[in-house]
């Protein structure tokens, strides 16, 4: 065959290919005629509702609100559909997180306590990437944030509809469960959306085949004639303007795309209009910060005009601090992320995963590690027979709820781009570290327990695998002579995070009860940054639910 022969055969066969894969994965990789690449956006442009961030509450937030009136998503990552569709599947859960590359879904950064975290850049935000557990807030954060009741479980049942399933529950996390009754984890709920004190087994965003569905697949439900999404969009700055004896109002956005040519979107003259960051807890408070509303001696050192001194943008920023433990297992383990929870008492929430494809380097850091623990016991055990790209080990981790410790969040430059320093002060409070304590307690009595016997060892003790991630590099922080024998030490240097970011910009502090900024007219934030304390076990649920939430509300106000 010839060149053109070949040509023509191409342009007849590829076609065909592609359209083969997207039938046969058409559930989880939904086309959207809608969503283009900034590069395609004209220079100028007018929207009824501009929302920056389509991530885990921008989706829903911008589909509801796309029912009646014209609306713009600007995403500063990409598409999550694009890609290989078993990215994100369960089984490949760490390999978005270990992507180095600059248009990875996660954005990797150190926070200022030296522990490793990641920014969503992606469309869908963390839900493309998460462990994927679906569970509601408790009532104490409804009832909190004034919202409700009624409309809160509407806006929890359209985000079901679409990518919510009932966990598995295979042979490691039955052990688990069985486990945590054993430890006093009581009672046992059994399946069920709610967040109740005990064991329960919960719901997740992947479905029976593995395959993830994140807050992108709520788009499903958007008006395709009134939504645009850009993707690859870059919102350096809200644009405010302030006309003499009126508050500021937000006007309008400048974006570049992936050339760096800039762009910019309108608010329409309609009295309802709005601005709406929807970035997440990192990315919004940014942005408020980098068109001029934030503590200005902060904005001033680098040269951003201030709009409004507003001295609390940043402040009392939180991250839900993670423990745990690696287990090796005599036996092979299911591939599983989160399918259950135990819900403590004294506020420390239990979860569990097995058998997942890891990056080689991470499996050469936990085989060395496995080698030398093994070789110190006087198990019989091949070790080499525990490791691989899937490693026969699984992990069991305890988060501490509600942690009163909180930092804050600084900007560096005013390159959007560049992470902002953020310090979340891990353990500043004594408090949390009584729960972590008590949660690392709890978590080794079910590792203690009869119902997991079948996936340990006998021969190696909890105290080998405390001394196992001990030696293991997941955080910057400095390691002690104690960390591994001391439970208390050992919260402190093993600390990771779990991705719950919240706070920053508070309601009553920067928003007010319907998430509008304090003293600015036309602009919202709708994101975990508003959150006075994360939701539920696991907040991605309460997150999906306030987008669909706050975008009824908002029609409703403007038919009103």
């Amino acid at each position: 065959m010839d060149h053109l022969g070949s040509w023509r055969f191409l342009k007849v066969f590829l076609p065909a290919v592609f359209a083969l894969h997207h039938f046969c994965h058409a559930e989880t990789a939904p086309y959207y005629s809608f969503v283009q690449e900034a590069t395609s956006a004209p220079l100028v442009s007018y929207y009824d509702y501009i929302i920056v961030g389509g991530g885990t509450a921008g989706c829903p937030l911008a589909a509801t609100l796309s029912e009646s009136a014209n609306v713009l998503i600007l995403e500063r990552g990409g598409s999550p559909y694009l890609d290989p569709i078993n990215k994100t599947d369960k089984e490949n859960f760490f390999l978005p997180l270990l992507d180095p590359s600059p248009h990875s879904y996660a954005q990797a950064f150190v926070s200022e306590d030296g522990v490793y975290n990641h920014q969503a850049r992606v469309l869908g935000g963390a839900s493309v990437f998460n462990a994927g557990f679906y569970s509601h807030a408790e009532t104490d954060f409804i009832k909190e944030a004034g919202l409700d009741g009624s409309l809160v479980n509407d806006s929890y049942l359209w985000v079901e509809k679409k990518v919510a399933f009932k966990s598995p529950v295979l042979q490691w996390q039955s052990a688990v469960r069985d486990g945590l009754l054993e430890a006093g984890v009581l009672p046992f709920n059994g399946f069920t959306y709610g967040h109740i004190n005990g064991t329960k087994i919960g719901a997740s965003i992947f479905d029976m085949d593995g395959h993830r569905h994140s807050a992108a697949d709520l788009l499903e439900y958007a008006d395709p004639m009134k939504i645009k999404i850009y993707l690859h969009a870059t919102v350096p700055k809200i644009m405010l303007i302030t006309e003499i004896g009126s508050r500021p109002r937000a006007e309008g956005v400048i974006f570049e795309d992936a050339l760096g040519v800039r762009h910019t979107a309108f608010l329409t003259k309609d009295s309802e209009s709005e601005i709406i960051l929807s970035a997440g807890t990192i990315g919004s408070t940014q942005l408020l910060m980098l068109s001029g509303i934030g503590p200005a001696h902060q904005l001033e050192a680098l040269g951003i005009q201030v709009v409004m001194n507003q001295p609390m943008v940043g402040q009392g920023m939180a991250d839900n601090p993670l423990n745990g433990l690696f287990i090796p297992s005599p036996l092979p383990v299911e591939v599983s992320l989160v399918s259950l929870v135990g819900i403590t008492q004294f506020g420390s929430y239990i979860e569990a995963g097995s058998g997942l494809n890891l990056a080689p380097s991470l499996v050469q850091w936990i085989s060395k590690s496995l080698v030398t623990i093994l070789n110190q016991t006087e198990a019989k055990v091949n070790s080499s027979s525990l490791l691989g790209a899937r490693l026969k080990v699984g992990i069991i981790i305890e988060k501490v709820n509600g942690p009163i410790s909180t930092g804050h969040l600084e900007l560096q430059s005013t390159n959007p781009n560049d992470m902002p320093k953020v310090m979340f002060n891990y353990f500043q409070a004594p408090e949390d570290l009584r729960k972590c304590v008590q949660g690392m307690e709890t978590l080794i009595n079910v590792v203690n327990s009869k119902a997991f016997s079948k996936f340990r060892y006998p021969t190696i003790s909890t105290q080998d695998l405390l001394n196992l991630v001990a030696t293991l590099p997941l955080n910057l922080r400095p390691r002690h002579l104690n960390t591994a024998t001391s439970l208390e030490q050992y919260c402190l240097d093993t600390v990771m995070t779990i991705w719950h970011y919240h706070g920053g910009c508070h309601v009553g502090k920067v928003v007010d009860q319907d998430f509008r900024v304090l003293g600015v007219d036309d602009l919202r934030v709708i994101d975990s940054s508003t959150f006075n304390f994360s939701p539920g076990t696991n907040p991605q649920a309460t997150v999906m639910m306030l987008g669909r939430y706050m975008g009824i509300k908002i029609q409703q106000d403007r038919h009103s």
